[in-house]
């Protein structure tokens, strides 16, 4: 039987109303780091304690996304509290969340540089210390798929199965990244274009070296096990 609100408990209940909010603010810095133009891109969150996701509703302003805004989906993509219809990536969210349980945020955006790899199908090879730290070697390319279904979602799940990543290039697309929440999703997909961009133009310049494996693996372990509080 579907889920409904009425049957969720009030622990559930009160964290759909938390990430509401959360998302809308999210859901700003995408525009602020200039990730999405129109009504493009979105994010959505994992409900704790239910198979449940919040995410942006479909073909709404960013300008309008409020807290009430946001829809309700099960894990299969289905309505189950909002007056909008869901974002029309939800199925690709929602396979996300069906097969990756430590993932708690899903992020989608047009980027223009990281999405000018993607329309290439070429991985961004790791050649700053700061790839190794955040994306642990090269941010993937993903398969070509059609919107409307779980096609996307299959592809972003069986590419970062073979990455460490937590971005991906979804081949003439652009950008899907995960995180342990929405915020630290908004983070890798932020990292993602910042770095597409440098190596675009370090690429201008020249042919940039990939760093060495081991000492990606060196970086990768400090930055995750160390760095910061």
């Amino acid at each position: 039987m579907p889920q409904t609100v009425s049957t969720l408990s009030w622990t559930v209940r009160g964290s759909i109303v938390r990430l509401r909010h959360e998302l809308a603010a999210l859901h700003q810095e995408l525009v602020r780091y200039q990730l999405v133009v129109w009504t493009a891109g979105n994010i959505s969150a994992r409900v704790p304690g239910a198979d449940l996701l919040v995410i942006k509703p479909s073909g709404v302003a960013y300008d309008e996304l409020s807290p009430e805004a946001m829809v309700v989906t099960d894990l299969e993509g289905r309505l189950v509290e909002g007056d909008l219809a869901p974002s029309s990536d939800t199925a690709a969210h929602a396979y996300v969340y069906r097969h990756l349980p430590d993932v708690g945020g899903v992020v989608h955006t047009h980027s223009t540089y990281a999405t000018a790899w993607a329309a290439r199908r070429e991985p961004i090879p790791c050649v700053l210390t700061m790839m190794a730290d955040e994306f642990g070697g090269e941010i993937p390319v993903g398969p070509f798929a059609l919107i409307g279904d779980d096609s996307i979602g299959r592809g972003i799940v069986a590419t970062l199965a073979e990455s460490r990543s937590p971005a991906v290039l979804m081949a003439n697309h652009g950008v899907f990244t995960i995180g342990k929440d929405a915020k630290a999703a908004v983070k890798a997909a932020v990292m993602c274009e910042e770095v597409a961009r440098t190596v675009h133009i370090a690429r201008v310049l020249g042919e940039p070296p990939v760093v060495a494996t081991a000492d990606i693996d060196r970086l990768y372990a400090r930055y995750q096990n160390v760095y910061g509080q």
